[in-house]
């Protein structure tokens, strides 16, 4: 039987396609291994959502053809260039687009008789296949799952509802037992993600149902730490603040990509125009403790340099305990992509540069007051000299920030154990455990 390896690129919900393919090729005899130079076809797993993220994507194909290993690239790159990627790059075997994941195995079999094998829907509609068990690729305290794909709204700088199709949730039952399965395998941690978290149940259950599932989340005995990620702002009600609020497993953090805060930004950006400052001063009042993750987008056609500044003046007053921001990347068959006064490249990057250096303070601040505070770390690893890698609830895996312990005893990775904090740069804390 051949042999299988796949390089993955783009979000953790891309990581999760990815672990389904390598899942279903596991179910149907196919051996799984993560060298390339061991693997008869290589799957490329690729992202489309900006720029940067084509040329990664298209870089690692063009380094695969190479090796002379059959190739078959899937996700949103493949959706979005289903005609030009086989013109551009022969040596591609197969193409699978973001709703066809499920072809994989009869993909793979054709390639036996065919040099060429194209399956790739007109109109994506993603449906995760629930009798899939997640062949997982990343083993650690904390697993991501995925509790709806798609997007029905129309923001003017993505092309996601166009590569993933309308907005589908998976049944609580469904997301539930794979949470399960996971805390049976060590799984500390349990991180919810979709386009749009906070609209989640609104289409099986006629409502946004994500306090429901939090609920019932709850009741897993082994699961200690429960994270929302990618919230939307208008669907974030007094029900999820007041579920949040009252929980001993869901981490007082949230991420909600608000992207620019001046409304005629937004509305060019076709975002919702509203009172990001009075949402975010009521998480604050309802939730003492909450860290707040947001995102921005800077250099979006026709910004001025005073909605600029609005959007700087809006991060200083806020003092998010994490943000990140892109410069606006102009996205074929977007309705940004055509929009007149496209900002030059330089500025963007002077805007990017000028609120990282905000945050930069703006985070050592924060962090300042952390100093002889104790707060629980859940452990992500051990270097050789015996420094524990920790993170707190403030943190998501991969994107923010870590606290460095020393201890007399070595404790086990996913464990959640108490860290005094004795030191602090400007992201990173430092600590003892207690």
């Amino acid at each position: 039987m051949k042999k299988v390896g796949l390089l993955n690129f783009g979000c953790s919900k891309n990581l999760i396609d990815s672990e389904l393919m390598l899942g279903l090729l596991a179910e149907n005899g196919y051996k799984i291994t993560l060298d390339e130079n061991e693997a008869d076809i290589i799957i490329i797993n690729t992202c489309a959502f900006i720029n940067d993220a084509e040329k990664e994507s298209v870089d690692a194909i063009l380094e695969t053809a190479q090796t002379g290993k059959k190739i078959i690239v899937t996700g949103c790159l493949s959706q979005k260039y289903k005609k030009e990627l086989k013109k551009e790059i022969p040596e591609i075997s197969a193409m699978l687009g973001t709703g066809d994941y499920s072809k994989i195995v009869e993909t793979i079999k054709k390639l036996d008789k065919e040099k060429f094998v194209y399956n790739i829907c007109e109109n994506p509609s993603y449906v995760y296949d629930e009798n899939i068990k997640r062949q997982q690729i990343t083993v650690g305290s904390s697993s991501y799952i995925k509790i709806a794909d798609g997007c029905n709204c129309e923001c003017g700088y993505c092309i996601i509802p166009k590569l993933r199709g309308k907005y589908k949730s998976r049944p609580i039952e469904n997301i539930v037992e794979e949470a399960k399965t996971l805390t049976e395998k060590g799984v500390n941690e349990i991180i919810l993600i979709a386009q749009d978290t906070t609209t989640y149940g609104i289409d099986l259950y006629g409502k946004p149902s994500l306090p429901k599932l939090l609920k019932k989340l709850e009741k897993i005995e082994n699961l200690s730490w429960i994270r929302i990620m990618y919230a939307y702002p208008t669907s974030f009600n007094d029900e999820l603040i007041e579920t949040m609020k009252n929980s001993k497993k869901i981490v007082k953090y949230i991420d909600i990509p608000l992207q620019h805060s001046h409304p005629e930004v937004l509305k060019r950006m076709k975002r919702p125009v509203m009172d990001y400052e009075k949402l975010i001063k009521k998480l604050r009042e309802q939730i003492p403790e909450i860290a707040i993750r947001t995102t921005f987008i800077v250099g979006y056609p026709q910004e001025t340099e005073e909605e600029f500044e609005h959007l700087y003046n809006f991060i200083k007053k806020i003092k998010f305990d994490r943000l990140g921001v892109f410069e606006f990347s102009k996205e074929k068959d977007t309705y940004a992509y055509s929009l007149s006064g496209q900002i030059s490249s330089r500025i963007k990057k002077s805007r990017k540069n000028k609120i990282m250096k905000l945050q930069n303070k703006i985070s050592k601040e924060l962090n300042k007051k952390m100093f002889g505070k104790t707060i629980p770390c859940i452990v992500e690893a051990i270097t050789n000299d015996d420094v524990t890698i920790l993170r707190s609830q403030k943190d998501a895996p991969e994107i923010d920030c870590l606290v460095y312990a020393k201890s007399e005893d070595s404790p086990v990775p996913g464990e959640i154990v108490n860290v005094k904090i004795t030191d602090f740069d400007d992201y990173d804390l430092f600590g003892e455990i207690v």
